[in-house]
């Protein structure tokens, strides 16, 4: 089974967050065949969650196409945080998408999310 093009993904994420609601955008377009995407939740008072691709170990055998697991131990962390492990993650991988929900309650819409 081929892996969902994250263009695509990306684009029906986008969708699903409009139809439940909450204002998403593209931050940051990635390669559209195979980027790595990363999901920051802006509750607008400050803090955002931010999760990004599970690792392969997370899974038994039968991997979803795509999983996410929070980047931070906490519920929340301040934008700044979030901008840094962003940029550190941008020097690993500059082919990576980066996706901004605005929701006050901290709806992601991601499932499967992977503890931490």
């Amino acid at each position: 089974m081929s892996r969902l093009k994250s263009a695509i993904w990306v684009s029906a994420y986008l969708r699903r967050c409009q139809i439940e609601g909450a204002y998403a955008v593209v931050r940051r377009r990635g390669s559209e065949e195979a980027g790595a995407v990363f999901v920051e939740v802006d509750r607008l008072d400050g803090r955002v969650a931010l999760y990004g691709p599970a690792p392969q170990s997370a899974f038994d055998e039968a991997a979803p196409d795509r999983a996410f697991t929070p980047l931070h131990a906490d519920d929340t962390i301040a934008a700044a945080e979030a901008d840094a492990i962003l940029a550190r993650e941008l020097r690993f991988d500059s082919d990576l998408w980066i996706v901004t929900v605005e929701d006050r309650a901290g709806r992601h819409f991601l499932e499967p999310l992977v503890p931490r």
